[in-house]
């Protein structure tokens, strides 16, 4: 599953890992060339965010799936 999403404030990012930590498969959020690992807080917040991510689900899980709608970028 690829999903866009706007992480706006460090909020939402701790937030964001607080939901990719609850799963039990690996998520990626990328942009561009650069790839960190969705439950990693430090590889996130040292993204761009003031660009749209994209994440990379490997498995799936309705809770986080219900949780990505509310940073989703249409």
């Amino acid at each position: 599953m690829l999903q866009k999403i706007k992480l706006n404030k460090p909020e939402d990012v701790r937030e964001f890992v607080r939901a990719a930590n609850k799963c039990d498969f690996d998520i990626d959020v990328s942009y561009d060339r650069v790839m960190v690992d969705a439950k990693s807080l430090m590889g996130i917040l040292a993204m761009d965010l003031a660009n749209c991510l994209t994440v990379i689900c490997h498995g799936e899980d309705k809770e986080f799936k219900g949780s990505l709608k509310k940073w989703a970028v249409n």
